[in-house]
């Protein structure tokens, strides 16, 4: 599945993401990324398995927080980097909208994954995405992503059946031209 770039999505909440470009690197394309966050917005505790990322904040006030340690925050100039496999968030800590520039590496399924989370909050118009997507995308990109915030007994009993129920229902058709899962 190729997408053309650069490529903006909204989850209708307050977070607007642009895809930038691809810059070819011998060990993985980096994929350039600019995002505008709302004050007190920013995605929940996840972690990207297969894939480090950077953001530098170019106006506004950014929170984050690796998981099991202290929230830290970042000024206009400051860079953040999130190195694969840590678990990690962010988020506005200002009074404006938070304008960051940053990258993640390699780029791997993340515009597919993410255009697809935002698509199923908008869908809602909630952070908890649509259900039957979000059951879908946490399933098949669990070798690339996961949010250990979800609580134990909805990651291994409540997901796995909302995907089930939403195979035997028909509803991942959609998700037909998804691309492969990495790392599997």
């Amino acid at each position: 599945m190729k997408t053309s770039l650069p490529l903006t999505i909204d989850n209708g909440l307050g977070e607007t993401l642009i895809f930038q470009k691809l810059v070819p690197e011998p060990d993985g394309d980096r994929l350039l990324v600019e995002n505008f966050v709302a004050p007190g917005m920013g995605p929940l505790m996840h972690v990207h398995h297969l894939q480090d990322e950077g953001l530098t904040v170019v106006k506004g006030r950014i929170g984050y927080q690796i998981l099991g340690e202290p929230e830290q925050f970042a000024e206009a100039g400051e860079t953040v980097i999130f190195k694969r496999g840590v678990a990690h968030r962010f988020w506005n800590a200002g009074d404006d909208i938070l304008n960051c520039q940053g990258w993640v590496k390699p780029a791997n399924t993340i515009v597919f994954f993410l255009s697809a989370i935002y698509a199923a909050q908008r869908k809602v118009g909630k952070l908890e995405p649509e259900r039957f997507d979000a059951a879908f995308l946490i399933t098949r990109y669990a070798s690339e992503y996961s949010l250990p915030s979800i609580p134990a007994f909805v990651r291994k009993v409540i997901i796995p059946t909302t995907y089930r129920v939403g195979r035997l229902m028909g509803k991942y058709r959609k998700f037909a031209n998804a691309p492969a899962p990495m790392g599997k």
